[in-house]
Formats: structure tokens, sequence, C-alpha cells
């Protein structure tokens, strides 16, 4: 009974969702977008031409129109759909602003192969003209080269084009200033959204203050890859717990995002209507990735300059998603804290009873590869650390009854107060590797505890 009714909730909802999309488009409530444009400041340019993708049905046929025009402040629309569009919205601060550092982070995390497959969308959503090409100024001197490229498009939506964001009711006993501050950024949301429909095979939306994980497209693919081979639906992936930050989407269903966004917009905050979306596009349970690719760096909120400390745990900066591997040991196990959890992404990690010299722990990749960096993090709390160890790469895999290992093996360092970090190995070690091996160099009192192994490899990268 209670499934029944669960499902009648859904489909009543669905039919509502709907039924105000067609009362809208057959109303006066969207004339709000058909006024005229506002009058621009001399030093930003229009254009109100967009990429269109006409893959969704809602916008085939000029279903449920959706017309908003928008002023591109800079930047050059790409000739051809990309892999990613990255959103974000930013909006003046009264305490400083993120959104170079922001954008320095999404570009310098990425290789030039990346940046390629992605662009980046910022819409300058306040109405604060000064601000406004202010900020298009900084964003032309330190992101020439990405603007030339296609990379990165900066727009604006006029203020004639919203409706009202004043005297709204307030649910959840919010503020007057609450409701609408988070009403606003909902239609910026839902303006973005609909701008970068047809940019990129799939969209990840940012905020205007967060850190990047490097390769995280690289990784996002992976993931993306591993989701579709499921054949399960899925409507949004996120890549960070916080807020509407790291939330990637399908290209196919951001018409019908925007609009949802759109009609609720004065109902509740953002993310929580990004959580009744999933669940009207049937995808029931929350799908996060752990370690989590992007951080939130701001310390005042663009909501009245509040302070903000808000962090995500999960986050790793330089380590992300390791290459598929098989992992032994021959140090025997506590628990069941077996060494592949040293390997695999989340909070497990290995732990093995009193290491002595030239035990081991070894991964066996699935494929040969080309191995750019690597972290080791041993230890908890100082206790349980590798007092004494290197690191190997090896090649050509043999096998065992027990194990796979490698019949060669190269040094590439000691490990340093139970760490070991090391970058652009490439340079020394072009060809791919086989194995990589953690080698106990001398015996121990305590046990070891292995935290982590995380590896950057040369990403292999989407077609366009």
């Amino acid at each position: 009974m209670r499934i029944h009714s669960k499902k009648k909730n859904i489909v009543v909802a669905v039919l509502l969702v709907i039924g105000g999309l067609y009362v809208i488009n057959h109303s006066d409530f969207l004339a709000v977008f058909a006024r005229s444009p506002e009058t621009v400041h001399h030093k930003l340019t229009w254009q109100a031409d967009r990429l269109v993708s006409m893959e969704s049905w809602i916008d085939q046929a000029d279903y449920l129109s959706f017309n908003v025009s928008y002023q591109l402040l800079a930047g050059v629309l790409p000739t051809q759909q990309k892999y990613l569009s990255v959103g974000l919205s930013s909006v003046k601060r009264k305490k400083g602003s993120y959104l170079v550092p922001t954008l320095k982070s999404i570009f310098s995390q990425s290789s030039p192969e990346e940046r390629s497959f992605m662009v980046v969308v910022v819409l300058l959503a306040d109405f604060d003209v000064s601000w406004r090409v202010d900020t298009v100024k900084e964003i032309k001197s330190a992101f020439a080269s990405e603007l030339e490229q296609g990379h990165l498009l900066v727009i604006h939506v006029p203020q004639d084009w919203y409706p009202p964001i004043t005297g709204l009711k307030r649910n959840f006993n919010d503020a007057p200033e609450r409701v609408t501050f988070r009403s606003k950024q909902n239609l910026d949301y839902s303006a973005l959204i609909h701008y970068c429909a047809g940019l990129g095979r799939y969209y990840l939306q940012l905020e205007d203050d967060v850190f990047s994980a490097k390769n995280f497209l690289t990784t996002i693919k992976k993931r993306v890859e591993e989701q579709e081979g499921k054949k399960s639906t899925w409507a949004t992936l996120e890549f960070s717990a916080l807020g509407y930050i790291g939330k990637l989407y399908k290209s196919a269903h951001l018409p019908l995002l925007a609009r949802f966004l759109f009609i609720f917009y004065q109902e509740m905050p953002c993310d929580w209507l990004m959580n009744h979306f999933r669940e009207v596009m049937t995808q029931k349970e929350t799908i996060l990735f752990k370690p989590s690719l992007f951080q939130h760096m701001g310390t005042f909120s663009s909501f009245q300059g509040t302070y903000n400390k808000l962090k995500d745990k999960d986050f790793e900066e330089d380590v992300y998603t390791n290459p598929s591997a098989e992992v032994y040991s021959d140090m025997s196990t506590y628990q069941k804290h077996f060494p592949k959890l040293a390997w695999d992404a989340g909070e497990g990690f290995f732990w093995g009873r009193t290491p002595e010299k030239g035990n081991y722990l070894t991964v066996v990749f699935t494929e040969p590869t080309v191995v750019t960096g690597i972290f080791v993090e041993t230890g908890s709390g100082g206790k349980d650390i590798l007092e004494s160890g290197e690191v190997e790469m090896g090649h050509n895999v043999v096998a065992t009854d027990k194990e796979k290992s490698c019949t060669e093996f190269e040094s590439v360092g000691a490990f340093e107060n139970g760490k070991f970090k090391m970058q652009e190995l490439d340079k020394k070690y072009s060809s791919a590797s086989s194995c990589l091996k953690i080698k106990i160099t001398a015996t121990q009192k305590d046990w070891l505890i292995i935290t982590k192994i995380r590896i950057t490899t040369k990403p292999t990268l989407p077609h366009q």
C-alpha cells in the first residue's frame, strides 16, 4: 500500500509540473521575457545567439518556449559541441571575490588536452553594471588565451528578463532577504543551465568559490563510463557533497532542469530543488563519488557576506580515481583492512601486522599505464607509519597460483616521514608500467597502516 501511494505521489508531482509548464506557456506569466533589453554599457558587447541543442523533445518545435536573451560579454562561441560544459554563476560580494581564483583552478588543474574538451560558462548575475565591467576586464586580463580559444564564455541576463524576486512567500520561515537571495539564485541557475544546453554532452554545475582537483575531467569521464556500463537510470552524478557544487547532468536533461528551477524558483533553495528533480527523473538514490573533485574555498558567503567555513572532508587535491588494478601483499592483514582498500577511493585503508624487511604491497595494473605522479600516505595519528621503505615501478606481469607481480622492478624513490610523493615521473620513466610496489626496507616493531595510494596518469580523453 505504501509503495502504491509513493508511486501515486510521484505521478501527481510530474503531472503538476507539466501542467504548470503548460499554463505558464499559455499565460502572460512569461511576458517578462518579452521586454526590450536594458541599455548595455558601451564596454560590453551584445549577442543573443547561443549554440542550441535540438536533442531534447522540449526544445523541438519550440515546445514550452523559454525566451531568455543573453549578453555575451567575453569569449568566442565554440563551433562544435564539447564533451563537458561547466557552469558558474557569480554576483558581487560584500567581502572579496573568489571568481578569478576559481577559474584559475579549473584551467590550471586541467591538461591542455582536457581544456580542449570543455567550455566554461560564467554568468555574471549581478545587476550592478560597473561591477560587471570591472569583472569582465579582470577576466579578459587573466584569461585572454582561454577566451580566444573558446574555452571560456562570460554572459549576462538583463534584469528585465527576471520575474519578481521581492515580496515572495516565506517558505521555511526564511527572512525576506533570504527568500529574495535564494529565489534569484534559482533564476540565475535556470538561465545559465538553459544557455549551456547545447554546449557539451554533459554539464557540470559549480559555484564561484571552489578549488578543483587535478585532471577532474578525466576522472568524470571514467565515472560516467562506469555508470553508463551499469545500464541503470541516472539524472545526477555528484562529485562533491556540498551544496550545488560538482553536480553532473546529461545535456539532454538541461532544458527540463532549467524550466524546473524557473517554475519553482521561489519555493526552496536550488540544492533542494536539485534533489527533487533527480527523484522526478526516477533516480531514487544519490550517486556520490569519492574522493570529491571540488572543494569549497570561500570564507564569506555571497549572501550578505556572512562567514562560511563549509569544507568537503572527502576532497583530494592532487590525487584521484586510480586505474583498475589488483593489489597483493605478503603481510598479514589485520581484520578486514585488506590491501585493496589503500588503492580504492574512499575511507578504507590497509593494516598489516609487524612488517619485516623485504615485505611488500604490490599493485598490478589491469592495463599498462604511463604513471605521471605517485602519492602514498601511511600511518594514523602519528602511529603505524612506514619507517623505512621505497616505491618501485615494474614491467612484465607474471602470475602464480596465489598472486600476480612483475619480473622487473626499478626503484623510483624512498619514503620520508611515512609519506611518498613524486610528480612528473613520465619525464624519466616514459614507458608504460604494469606494477607499482611498496617495499619495506627495514623491519619495524609497529604495525603498518597504508592510508592511501594514489597515482595520476596520462589522461585518455573522449571523442568530442
